[in-house]
Parts: structure tokens; sequence; C-alpha cells
């Protein structure tokens, strides 16, 4: 089925009837394949030619939340000629972003932007959604929330607009965390996935979509609970576990510490994040994060019991084995999905 034959936001469960990987590449491609005085798909972007939409047709960016993820997003976007408007409960955020050259801080009165990008805590989200559009700050709005299930729910009982919301989630980060730590290239070459609900209208995906483009990410179209599955088992969970790993050492003895090499550090190096935001995060998405916690739980509970038993060396063996294989498909998984995103872009 052709993307011209079955849109975002003209026909319910447009999400189920893309192929997975397939990243509804031509809906969102801003190209219609119809002739556009015949074409009646209803959405005049659709015929001007390559790229998601104009170059122009992001001209002001409103970021809520100074953060790493916001911050960056705001420099990345500075960097593509966009205005930024930052916005930030704390007034100290929004100066340090200004000072980096992320924007200038939202003032009232500004005019509204093309789109509003809600960078604040999973938890969060649907309330500073709600006061946002309230405040009519601009035309389409997104997120970054690592979560997203429970974020649409909650925007849904908020009474917010979901005809202008596209769930948003890019998967770039740093255990850093603050506007201080902000890049403009964190998202250069990395997948931001987008979560829009089956009756989104196709110009806001299509807007929020050259966003994510203008930021050097790549999107990609996931419905929300896939989308959180997915963030459970590549993302949450291994966090928890580099976490757990790492607190094995917070009262490790000096002799212990004194050797510890780079494969510690790169295991547990994500067990640096913050705590307060990592709480909120793994909240959002706990039961497919407890699902596969307890699932990893079982392999080492059988690998401890295989250590103590004399004949356990067999059961040792496949489960590094399969961690051998599961390391191979996690190294090479981008370069699969690279080679992937430019067979479809030709």
């Amino acid at each position: 089925m052709s993307s011209h034959e079955f849109l975002p936001g003209r026909d319910e469960g447009w999400q189920e009837a893309v192929p997975p990987g397939h990243l509804a590449a031509a809906a969102l491609s801003g190209r219609c394949h119809a002739n556009a005085r015949d074409c009646r798909c209803g959405d005049p972007y659709s015929h001007q030619g390559r790229g998601m939409m104009t170059s122009s047709s992001i001209r002001r960016v409103t970021i809520i939340g100074c953060g790493l993820i916001g911050a960056s997003a705001a420099l990345a976007l500075r960097k593509a000629g966009v205005e930024v408007a930052l916005s930030d409960r704390d007034p100290h955020a929004v100066a340090v972003a200004e000072r980096m050259g992320a924007g200038v801080a939202l003032t009232p009165g500004a005019p509204a932007a093309d789109v509003v990008v809600v960078a604040t805590p999973p938890s969060t989200v649907a309330a500073v959604l709600r006061d946002a559009q309230a405040r009519g700050l601009g035309a389409v709005y997104t997120d970054v929330a690592s979560t997203k299930a429970r974020v649409v729910a909650e925007a849904e009982r908020a009474g917010c607009d979901l005809t202008a919301y596209v769930p948003g989630h890019p998967m770039a980060g740093a255990e850093a965390s603050g506007p201080l730590a902000a890049r403009a290239d964190l998202f250069a070459g990395r997948p931001w996935t987008l979560c829009p609900l089956p009756t989104t209208p196709l110009r806001p995906v299509r807007v929020v979509a050259e966003l994510v483009g203008a930021c050097g990410a790549e999107h990609r179209l996931l419905a929300p609970d896939v989308h959180d599955l997915a963030v459970a088992a590549s993302s949450h969970a291994p966090h928890l576990v580099s976490a757990a790993l790492a607190a094995r050492f917070a009262g490790a003895d000096e002799t212990t510490l004194s050797l510890v090499g780079p494969g510690l550090r790169d295991v547990t190096r994500v067990a640096g994040g913050a705590p307060g935001l990592w709480c909120d995060i793994l909240r959002q998405n706990a039961e497919p994060v407890a699902a596969v916690l307890e699932a990893v739980a079982r392999d080492l509970a059988a690998a401890a019991a295989a250590l103590r038993d004399p004949e356990g060396g067999q059961l040792l063996a496949d489960l590094l084995t399969k961690g051998n294989d599961g390391r191979a498909r996690i190294v090479g998984g981008g370069a699969e999905h690279t080679a992937r995103a430019g067979a479809l872009a030709a």
C-alpha cells in the first residue's frame, strides 16, 4: 500500500499499515506521488518537492526545559538558523543556555512558535503541554520524554489538543545533566522516535519530522506502546542493571578500586545519570522495565546456580555465547539501520 493511499490523519490505523522500519518514508517526505492537480490527499504541503516541507517552514521554535536534551536541541536548531525561545522554571538554567548561544528567554507576548518542544521530565509533560497550548505558544507541539504510552494517556486525560501534538523521543543523551552538558551535535545520526496517534493529522507529523532533521537526527515512527517495550529493553532496564552493578562499589575498599579497569567503567558509565530524573523515567515505564529485569534476574540466578554446580559449565557457556551473539547484534544494528535508511532515501 502506498503512502498516498493510506495517510496519517486521513485513515484510522495508519501506523499499523506502515511496514515496520519503513518510517512512512514517502508520507513524511513531503511528496505525494499523485499529480498535484488531481490529488485528493487534502495536504497542499505534499506537492512542495523534495524534503519534508519548504526549507523555511520552521522559523521559530520554543523549548520548554533547558536541561541536557532541551538545550542540545536549542543549540542544534540555532546552528540550523532557527530562532529559539527558551523557557524553564529555573531562571538560572535559561541564563546558562542563553550564554551558550542556545536562544533567548521566552517573553510575554512573543510570537507563536512553529513548534513547541516540551523537554521536561515525563511525569510533567502533560501539565506543561496543556499550559503551553492554553497560552497559545505554538502551532505544533512535541516532547522528548523517554516514555510515551503513559505520557500520551496523561495528556489525553488533561484535555490537551492531541491533534497538534506529536509525541517524540530522541535516542541520545549523556550521563551528565543540565545545560552545561548540552552539545549541538548530540543528536547527529541518532534515531529520534515519533509516536503520533492514529488520528494525528499528517502536517504536524511532517513539521516535527523536519525539526528532527534540523537537529541532525533520523526520525522513526512507532506506536507508543511498541516504543516503550523497545526502550525498556534497550535503555531503561540496562540503566538499572548498570546502577545495580555500580552500587556494589559504593563501599568498596581501596584495593578493589585500584584494580578497576575500562570494562567496569564502560558497563557502569550510565549509572552516573541523575537519580531524580531516572526515577521518574523508570516509574513511567514500570511494567515493561520490570519484565526485562525479571528476565535478566532469571539468567543471573541460573548463572549463580551453575557456578556452584560442578556440572554447570554448559549453562555458563550457553549464556556467554548468547551474550556474544547479542553484542554482535547491538554493535551491528546501527550500521544495518543506516543501510536501510539509505536504501529508502534512494
